[in-house]
């Protein structure tokens, strides 16, 4: 009976460990892989294995920022309706040992990114670039009106950089100003939804907006997205297959879902809005596999 107590408690130390580095997030990651699918060099094997040791890297790094960050905002954590359920806020998992974590990722973050860019200083210089912008958006930054959401949105923007210094390949134009904007429109419904269930006690910067200019920007930038994406697929079909151009009308079509459902109580992030909702999902999923197809059959 007693180790069977033991290895409960084993097993929940263990989930509050995955929870703190918040795997789930590592979704996010994947646009380091667009360049290389993109390329339609995605079966090239060397190019492959370096894009994975990237992913991994900068997924182990993403943790140590949520570590750290956690760790920073324990005290108000616990004060939140739902943050209070976090690892380091609810007790769970000790800071000292969150600190152990973090330095361990750290250190095997660094390593990865060496066997996947070597001491290529583009790829070293985006990396660590992330970790400081995030570093400093932990520590204030996310405190200053528009200035939050630019580094939530250089992140995406950052990733996809990243993965063309990994695999060396040149990216268009028109698909950095489509990540840009869609970083911009996640940011900012995240901060409209946050601003609408925080209706008591918000953080400063959610005093510094207002609703109607979280609304206007995130549906300005969802359109520059979409016209810039079009763009897009245009310039890749170019004395090609025009089948590209066609997945417009069904992105379109998994935006409208993606506002339907934020539009609910949820509080805009887009991983738990996604992954909440298996029909999203479900869209998403199907609108990779056609790009594939389009891509490479």
């Amino acid at each position: 009976m007693t180790q069977s107590v033991s290895q409960k408690r084993g097993f929940t130390k263990i989930v509050s460990f995955f929870k703190l580095l918040r795997i789930k997030h590592y979704v996010k990651n994947i646009i380091i892989f667009l360049p290389l699918i993109f390329s339609k060099r995605f079966f090239e094997l060397p190019l492959l294995v370096d894009t994975v040791c990237g992913f991994a890297a900068f997924s182990f790094l993403a943790s140590v920022v949520y570590v750290i960050n956690d760790i920073r905002d324990a005290e108000k954590d616990r004060a939140h309706p739902t943050k209070r359920k976090r690892p380091i806020a609810s007790g769970a998992v000790a800071v000292k040992s969150a600190v152990i974590l973090a330095v361990a990722l750290f250190l095997l973050s660094m390593m990865l990114n060496y066997l996947s860019v070597g001491w290529n200083l583009t790829g070293w210089v985006i990396l660590l670039g992330y970790f400081a912008l995030n570093l400093g958006y932990s520590f204030g930054l996310k405190n200053i009106p528009l200035l939050d959401v630019t580094i939530l949105a250089s992140g995406f923007l950052l990733r996809l950089l990243y993965g063309s210094a990994v695999t060396g390949i040149q990216l268009s134009a028109w698909l950095c100003l489509t990540t840009v904007l869609a970083s911009f429109y996640l940011g900012f419904g995240k901060r409209r939804n946050e601003y609408t269930l925080e209706s008591t006690n918000k953080r400063d910067v959610l005093n510094a907006y207002s609703y109607g200019f979280l609304d206007k920007s995130m549906d300005m930038c969802m359109t520059l997205a979409l016209v810039f994406y079009s763009l897009w697929t245009l310039d890749v079909s170019q004395g090609t297959s025009t089948a590209l151009i066609w997945t417009v009308p069904y992105l379109l079509l998994i935006v409208l879902k993606y506002n339907f459902n934020i539009e609910k109580n949820s509080d805009g992030d887009p991983t738990e809005v996604i992954f909440g909702d298996r029909v999203l999902l479900l869209m998403i999923l199907i609108y990779m596999f056609i790009m594939f197809l389009i891509l490479y059959c």
